[in-house]
C-alpha cells in the first residue's frame, strides 16, 4: 500500500526553502545597502561612502547630530528614478504574494499528509503554490536586477540639497541588500519548481483488466477484493465433524 505522504518529500523541502526565501526577501527589503556610493568629497559624508536602499538613503558623518544620517525615500518624490519607485512597489507585492504562497503550500502539504481530497484537488493545490512562488520570485528579481544594472552603469540620483548627497558618486558598488535579495529569489524559484513538478501517483497496473485504484485516508487502496484467509466458522467445523468425523470411544463406553 502506497501512502500519499511518501510522494511529497521534495515538496516539503520546497516549503522550507520557500519560507526561508520569503523571510530573506523581507530582510532584503529592510536593508538600506542596495547601492553603495563612494564619494570623493568627505566634508559631509566623512566615511566616504553612502548607501541607497529602497526606503532610505544614509551615510555616516561626524558633522551631523547623529552618527548615521538617514533620509526617507517616498514613492511620491519626484527625484526618485524609476528603478527605486518600481522596487518600492514590487518588493511589497513580493512580500504579500510570498506569504500567500507559503499558506497555499502548507494547505497542499496538509492535503497530502492527511489524505484529504482527491487527485484533482491535491494537484491543483500544489500547482497553485508553485505558480505563486514563481510570481513571488519574479516580483523580487525585477527590481533587484534593475538596481544592479543602475549600479553597473553608475547611474546617479538627483537628490535635493537638503539630503547632503553629492550630485554623482565617484563610483558605485552592489550592496548586501541586492545580494541577499537575489539569493532569496533563487530559493523561492527552486521551491516553486518543486511544487510544479509534483504529480499525483498512479498505482501500477498488472493487467489492463485490473480495476484502477482509489484513495482513502491518505492511502492508495486497491478496490479489487482479496480472498480472505480467516478462521473457519464454528458452524462449518460442526458440519465437517458430522459428515466425516469419528465418535469419541469414551462417550460410547459410558453410553453402553
Amino acid at each position: 500500500m502506497a501512502y500519499l505522504a511518501h510522494t511529497a518529500h521534495l515538496q516539503f523541502l520546497g516549503l522550507l526553502l520557500g519560507t526561508l526565501g520569503w523571510i530573506l526577501i523581507l530582510c532584503s527589503a529592510g536593508i538600506n545597502e542596495w547601492r553603495l556610493w563612494y564619494v570623493s568629497d568627505r566634508s559631509v559624508i566623512t566615511s566616504g561612502m553612502a548607501w541607497v536602499g529602497v526606503w532610505r538613503a544614509c551615510f555616516y558623518s561626524h558633522v551631523t547630530n547623529t552618527a548615521e544620517y538617514c533620509r526617507a525615500l517616498v514613492i511620491t518624490d519626484s527625484f526618485l528614478p524609476a528603478d527605486i519607485v518600481l522596487a518600492q512597489v514590487l518588493v511589497m507585492v513580493a512580500v504579500i504574494v510570498g506569504m500567500v504562497s507559503n499558506l497555499t503550500a502548507g494547505y497542499a502539504m496538509r492535503k497530502v499528509y492527511f489524505g484529504l481530497g482527491g487527485r484533482r484537488t491535491i494537484n491543483l493545490a500544489f500547482w497553485s503554490a508553485g505558480g505563486l512562488y514563481l510570481l513571488t520570485a519574479t516580483c523580487s528579481f525585477v527590481p533587484l536586477f534593475m538596481n544592479m544594472a543602475a549600479v553597473l552603469n553608475n547611474d546617479t540620483i538627483a537628490f535635493p540639497p537638503e539630503y547632503d548627497f553629492p550630485p554623482a558618486p565617484a563610483s558605485q558598488g552592489i550592496g548586501a541588500g541586492i545580494g541577499i535579495g537575489i539569493g532569496a529569489s533563487v530559493l523561492v524559484t527552486f521551491s516553486g519548481l518543486l511544487f510544479l513538478v509534483y504529480r499525483y501517483p498512479k498505482k501500477d497496473q498488472q493487467s489492463n483488466a485490473e480495476a484502477p485504484s482509489t484513495e482513502g485516508n491518505g492511502n492508495l487502496v486497491d478496490p479489487k477484493p482479496r480472498p480472505s484467509v480467516g478462521l473457519r466458522s464454528i458452524a462449518e467445523d460442526k458440519e465437517d465433524s458430522a459428515i466425516g468425523g469419528e465418535d469419541n470411544p469414551a462417550f460410547e463406553l459410558e453410553e453402553n
